[in-house]
C-alpha cells in the first residue's frame, strides 16, 4: 500500500496478514517513494509511543513504517521469546509489505531487534538508526539498576516512570520529557492496545538473555557492513551509554551521536534535532571508506 502525506496524530492503524498466521497492527505515512524507514519500538511499547515530533519531521522526507511485533498491542500471536525469533519476525512483517529495500530505525529494545534483521538478511538492509541500544553481549546490561527496574516492571506505568527512565534529572531534561508525555497521549481515536504484563514479562525473559556479558559476541558486529548512525543520551539508564561506544566502536560503518544532559530518551528530549540528523544521514550517498 503506498504511504500518503498524513501525522502520527491522525495516521490509521493499518493490518496486514503475514505468512506465519499473524495480523500485524501498523501505520504507515510519509513521503512516498523514498526507501521506507521500518521502526522498531522500545521494552512494553506500542505505536502510540513513537514521539509525533520525531516521526513528523522524518516523514516529511521519508516514508515511516511503525508496527507492533507479535503478540504486541494490535498484532494477533505469541511474542517472540528471544531478539532473533523478533527479528525472524519483523522479516516476516515486512515480507507480508511486500518491502524489497528498507531503512531500519531501531530503539531501546528495537536495536537489538534491528541489529538481527541486518544479520539475518543483509542485502535488504541500506542503512540503519540505532538510538538507545546496545550489542548483544555488552556492558551492564545483565538485568537493570534497581531503581529502573522498580520503574520498568511497574504493573501499570505513569508519567512519573517515562520521566525516570527515559529523561535526565535536570529541570530542563524533565520539563522536556513532560511535553513529550502530552504529545503521545495526545491522539484519543484509534489508538493502540496497551501491552500486557505477558508482552512485559517475554520481553524481559529476551532481554536478560541478551545481556549476559560475552564480548566474544560483540564480533557479530563486523557482519554489518550497511552505515549505520548509533545514537544516545549523556547518561543512559537503561542501557548503559558505554553501549553506544561499543557499537560504533566495532560497527564497521558507524557514526556516532551523542546527545548532552539526556537520557534513554534523548531522542524524544531532541526529537526535532535528531530527526535532522537522521533525515540528513538517510539522505547520504555512498559507505564510508
Amino acid at each position: 500500500m503506498t504511504a500518503v502525506l498524513a501525522s502520527q496524530y491522525t495516521a490509521p492503524n493499518r493490518s496486514v496478514h503475514a505468512a506465519n498466521g499473524t495480523t500485524y497492527a501498523y501505520r504507515r505515512y510519509g513521503r512516498a517513494g523514498t526507501v521506507p524507514v521500518v521502526f522498531f519500538q522500545h521494552f512494553r511499547g506500542n505505536l502510540d509511543n513513537w514521539d509525533p515530533a520525531l516521526l513528523d519531521d522524518i516523514a516529511r522526507e521519508r516514508e515511516v513504517v511503525l508496527f507492533d511485533a507479535a503478540g504486541v498491542g494490535l498484532s494477533t500471536g505469541s511474542v517472540p521469546t528471544s531478539f532473533a525469533a523478533f527479528g525472524r519476525d519483523a522479516l516476516t512483517f515486512i515480507d507480508a509489505l511486500g518491502l524489497t529495500e528498507v531503512d531500519l530505525f531501531g530503539f531501546s529494545i528495537g536495536g537489538f531487534v534491528a541489529q538481527e534483521v541486518a544479520l539475518q538478511r543483509p542485502h535488504l538492509v541500506r542503512r540503519m538508526i540505532l538510538a538507545g541500544t546496545g550489542p548483544q553481549g555488552g556492558r551492564e546490561m545483565h538485568g537493570w539498576i534497581p531503581e529502573a527496574r522498580a520503574h520498568a516492571m511497574k504493573d501499570v506505568q505513569g508519567a512519573e516512570d517515562i520521566l525516570y527512565l527515559f529523561f535526565a534529572p535536570s529541570s530542563t531534561s524533565q520539563a522536556k520529557g513532560r511535553q513529550f508525555v502530552e504529545r503521545i497521549f495526545t491522539r484519543t481515536e484509534d489508538r493502540d492496545v496497551v501491552p500486557d504484563l505477558a508482552v512485559r514479562d517475554a520481553q524481559v525473559a529476551a532481554i536478560i538473555d541478551w545481556g549476559v556479558r560475552d564480548f566474544g559476541l560483540l564480533a557479530r558486529l563486523q557482519s554489518i557492513q550497511a552505515p549505520t548512525l548509533v545514537a544516545n543520551g549523556s547518561d543512559d539508564v537503561m542501557i548503559p551509554t558505554v553501549n553506544t561506544y561499543l557499537l560504533a566502536g566495532h560497527l564497521p560503518n558507524a557514526t556516532l551521536l551523542i546527545y548532552p544532559d539526556a537520557n534513554h530518551g534523548f531522542l524524544f528530549q531532541y526529537p526535532h534535532e535528531f530527526a535532522a540528523a537522521t533525515n540528513a544521514f538517510l539522505t547520504e550517498q555512498g559507505n564510508k571508506p
